[in-house]
Parts: C-alpha cells; structure tokens; sequence
C-alpha cells in the first residue's frame, strides 16, 4: 500500500518506524512544527528528521489547507495513518484514501477520546490504560475499531510509568493494522457511544491541587503530573511548592482542608476531603516537595513546624 502519514511527537515518531519497517511504501509525512506548549516539548521525538533520514517527503502544518489537499490528491494514498495529530482532519483527506484512514489513540476507546487520556485515565483511578486503532470518520475518535491493546496500571504507577508502558504498543498496533486492512478486513467494531467520554488538553490550571478533594484523588493527581510533566502544585506561606511524591494516611484525621497537620512515616499529613470536619478521611501524606526555584526536600525538612495551611493560590 501506499501510505501517508498525519503525527506528531513521540507517539507520530513510534507509528512512522513502525511504517517504514513495513513492506509499505510511506510516501509522503505530515507534522506539526516544533511547540513552546509545556506538554508538546515532553516526549518530542521528531516525526519530520526521522521521515528526512529516510528521504521521505516532510509537509509542515498546524492544519490541513487547500495546498495540503492538492498534494494528498498527488500522492494518491492507499492509506493514510494518523497518531498524536492535534488538529481535525476534515472528510475531504480522511475519505481520500482507498481504504480510508486509521487513527492511532493512546486510550480505550470509547473512554477517553481527545487530549492527555493518560493523565486523565490516571486521576480517575481506571485499572487499565491502552492503544487503540480505529478508522476515522465525522467524529474526533469515535469511528470503529480496528484493534485495541492494553496494560494493567499498577499501584505506584506514574503518567511517566504508563507512557512507556502504552508507547511500546504502538508499533505492534501499528504492524497488525496495516496487515488486516492490506488482507482487505472491513469487519471492525462499531464504538458503543454510550461509553464514551471526551477530554479537554491539559493546561497549568489543571495541575492546581484541591484540597477539598479525596486524599486517594490527590495522590492519583500527583501521580499523574510526574516528571517530566508539569508537577501538581500547592502554595504553602504564599510561595508555590511542587508535590513530587505522596501518599494516602494511614490514620484518619479531620479538620480542616489542606490544614498541615502531623508527621507521618516518611511523610507529613495534610487534611484533606470536603468532608474532612467529621474526622472520617485519610490525609495526604506528602513525601517531597520542590520549591519554585527548583530545590527538592524531603517534607519533613521543608514543613518544619505543623499547622498553617496549604491553599490553591
């Protein structure tokens, strides 16, 4: 088949090697140009030097145009395969192609369409996190199944843990696909649009801590905002501190939100809970903080003396 290529960062970068080990002919690579966006310069290996390497045609866009839709239209493509493209694709390109186009998404669908579904999957507490590929249609990861794989996510699992953990499926994902659509198989899955959920792109605000949040809940939020993400962040005496590692009490402590409260094994206990007044909620342990001007201690050295209180600005 003949094969075009829509991606971007390390997921774009994992699908086109994936492609160029193939017996397929990638005819033509189109990526995104380089971000300032915090979370576009995390794991941003470049799709366009790896098409370059292997003299493969580069376009660079932040959207399709009518110049882009011409040469599509050149290039004549079987298939046209998709991972990590941040803009929509319009049914113009996506129906170009002979067999259509094949999106590559890094969660279950129908759970977790759109942006970050592995912090977002994270947060939620799901047992599982995963790769799937479907064929496009009129709706942004929503058309039927192709092949879907997964991973269980573990107790102490980090965004970080589950990254490498999901990248590592999309070359496989990938392989599989592109043989059932070159066998000529049409008989996917429809998606039960029912289950499905869609999540914005995360931003600095999304990190913020909430104290009046579950203490299982913020330690999941801490989790997810692992290095080398933007870290969940507190202020404590009008100064930011980053949350780099937590866990949920043992005791059960009640008071008032984000009250710092007592030492703990390793750790020191922040309330925590809207309901935190009755006494009946486990606390946040927190283990190690970093300061604004990148120092990390241990909690116990940084929260010298207890009380005062951790707030969200």
């Amino acid at each position: 088949m003949r094969v075009v290529m829509f991606g971007y960062q390390t997921w774009g970068h994992r699908t086109l090697r994936a492609l160029l080990d193939s017996e397929h002919e990638v005819a033509l690579v189109v990526t995104h140009p380089k971000s300032d966006h915090a979370y576009e310069r995390i794991w941003a290996d470049s799709v366009a030097d790896l098409a370059t390497e292997h003299g493969v045609e580069v376009v660079l866009a932040n959207r399709p145009d009518d110049a882009l839709t011409a040469r599509l239209r050149e290039v004549q493509p079987d298939l046209i395969v998709a991972n990590n493209w941040r803009t929509w694709i319009p049914p113009e390109i996506f129906t170009l192609p002979t067999h259509g186009t094949l999106n590559v998404h890094d969660s279950l669908l129908p759970a977790y369409a759109g942006f970050s579904p592995l912090i977002w999957a994270l947060i939620n507490g799901e047992r599982e996190v995963g790769v799937t590929a479907h064929m496009m249609d009129g709706e942004l990861d929503a058309g039927p199944i192709v092949l879907q794989k997964s991973v269980e996510v573990g107790p102490r699992d980090t965004a970080t843990d589950l990254f490498h953990k999901t990248v590592d499926l999309i070359e496989p994902v990938v392989s599989e696909s592109l043989a059932f659509i070159a066998a000529g198989r049409t008989d996917w899955t429809p998606q039960d649009h029912t289950k499905a959920s869609f999540f914005h792109k995360r931003s600095l605000e999304d990190s913020r801590i909430d104290w009046t949040w579950p203490a299982a809940d913020i330690e999941r939020l801490v989790r997810a905002q692992s290095d080398p993400y933007p870290n969940a962040f507190t202020f404590y005496k009008g100064e930011r501190i980053r949350v780099l590692e937590a866990s949920v009490s043992q005791g059960r402590y009640g008071g008032t939100p984000g009250r710092v409260f007592i030492p703990e094994g390793k750790g020191v206990v922040i309330v925590a809970g809207a309901d935190a007044r009755f006494g009946r909620n486990h606390g946040l342990a927190i283990e190690r903080v970093r300061t604004d001007d990148g120092t990390e201690y241990a909690a116990t050295e940084f929260f010298t003396k207890m009380g005062g209180y951790l707030t969200s600005h």
